[in-house]
Order: structure tokens, then sequence, then C-alpha cells
């Protein structure tokens, strides 16, 4: 985790008790270098070897569990039933797009709602971190060792200026970077203790009121296949955020109202924990 006012946070761990120790003895923060260079097996090392200092974190702000990432690379249509609600057909290739990294934000950060905003919308998502630089690579099956771990993302969205064409352009960034629209955390999770990235359950809330509710199973591209298709494209670098996509559930459906300043948002999955945002006026 990392705690502390915003542009000031500081990296901490969690044991398996929840109690938190402070890591400032092994790196100033939670960053592509820190993750390339073996981090997270030190502080594992140093964890069980009672080498930390014990940190009382109650009551402090709970930042985004990576300093800002190099790059934000999303996925969309990712789910079969989430593009079956949007009008679309699964797509035979991932929808590859970016967000800006100053969107990125703690977990209990307010959302601010842009100017001239209306259809501000909510997706959980898996978050996965980059740990290892991904370049060409060989199989599928080498991927998932490029993982540094998971955390909860919301990818939030403004559809008007995702898109309509008169305000995007044709393309989806306007929709996805305005500020603070992808709050994360609140914990980065190793890539050793997630069983399975497949199979996570995942939901949202919207107001108390429950929106989406799916599992990782039902992605139309896993995430170890993401990580190889990406690297023929791109190179992914330690620190990066890739945003996998968002199951069906969303206010672009038309199920469901869009966001509004007060309303509050609540994503989870499955042992990433959980985030709550209030929507305010930016």
């Amino acid at each position: 985790m990392r705690v502390g006012a915003l542009g000031a946070e500081r990296p901490v761990v969690l044991d398996d008790e929840d109690r938190a120790f402070g890591l400032a003895g092994l790196t100033a923060d939670v960053d592509g270098a820190f993750l390339a260079g073996g981090g997270l097996a030190r502080v594992r090392a140093a964890l069980a070897a009672g080498e930390l200092p014990a940190e009382d974190i109650a009551g402090e702000r709970v930042g985004a569990p990576i300093a800002r990432p190099p790059a934000v690379v999303c996925v969309g249509m990712n789910y079969a039933a989430h593009a079956a609600e949007t009008g679309a057909q699964p797509p035979a290739q991932p929808v590859v797009f970016f967000k800006h990294p100053n969107t990125v934000v703690g977990p209990f950060d307010d959302v601010l709602v842009p100017r001239g905003a209306v259809k501000v919308d909510w997706e959980v998502e898996l978050g996965v971190v980059i740990g290892r630089r991904a370049r060409y690579l060989d199989s599928v099956g080498d991927a998932l060792s490029h993982v540094a771990g998971y955390v909860l993302s919301n990818d939030v969205s403004e559809r008007d200026f995702q898109l309509d064409p008169s305000v995007s352009g044709g393309q989806w960034s306007k929709g996805k970077c305005c500020e603070t629209f992808n709050p994360l955390g609140p914990w980065l999770v190793p890539a050793e203790e997630v069983a399975d990235p497949q199979a996570l359950g995942l939901r949202s809330f919207v107001n108390d009121e429950a929106r989406q509710d799916s599992t990782t199973a039902d992605m139309v591209f896993g995430v170890a296949e993401l990580i190889h298709h990406l690297s023929q494209f791109m190179v992914l670098e330690p620190g990066d955020l890739l945003n996998t996509g968002t199951p069906q559930g969303v206010a672009l459906s038309g199920r469901f109202p869009y966001l509004s300043v007060d309303d509050v948002m609540e994503i989870e999955i499955d042992g990433l924990g959980r985030q709550r945002q209030v929507l305010a006026k930016a």
C-alpha cells in the first residue's frame, strides 16, 4: 500500500493479519524501478525476518498502491456480455486505448464530474501491474511471468466525451482521461498470491444498489493473452498499469442512470479489496 497525503504518499506492507509495516528502509516508493529490481521479494523476505518497523496507519489517506505509472493501457469490450449491452459484437482482436497517468488516484478519493459532463459511468476492472519489461513475447505461456501483481481499478468514463462523434472525434480518449478517472487500490497484491487471475469475482454498486456482478473467467481475452498480444505492438515497462475491461452492468447499457454529483460508487474484486468514491463537482 501507499498511504499519506496526495503527492506525499509513503509505502507500507500489510501482513496476513492486516498489520502495517514501513518500507522506507527498502524503497522510497512503489514504482517501476522497485518492481523491476526484485522489490516485492525483498519486502517479503524482510517481513518474514521481522526487519520492518510497525506503523499505525489508522485514519490516514490511502493512495494508489503504485506511484504514477509510466502508462495506463486499457482494453475495451473485453467481456462478451458488456459488448452486447453496448450493441457490439465481442471483438476479434483486443480493443486498446490509453488513459493519462494523472487519472490515477487513491481508492477513496473523490471522483470529479468534468465540466459539461452528462454521462459519467463506472467500470470495475482487474488491473495488472507490469513487473518485467515485456517486448515481443514468444508465447502466451511466458506472459504472466511479467506481472508484478494485481490491483482493483475503476475505469471511470464519460460516455458522450467517449462516443459522441461531435465531441470524441472518433476516438475514446476524451471520455477516459478526465482527472481522477482511475481510482486504484487499496492494495497491490503480488502475482504469486493470486492463484488464477481468471477466477476472480468482481462487483460494483452505486448508492448501495448492485450494478455489476461477474467473474474474470468471462473475459474475451485473458490476462496472459492480453500481455502477449500487446507486447507485439508496444513495449510494456515495469510499473505500467493494464486495465483489462469491465463486465456488463454499466450505465451505458441503458438499464441504469448515469452518475451525478454526490452519488457514491463502490467496487470490489475478490482478494483485491474494495473502493468507495463520492462524485464531486470539478
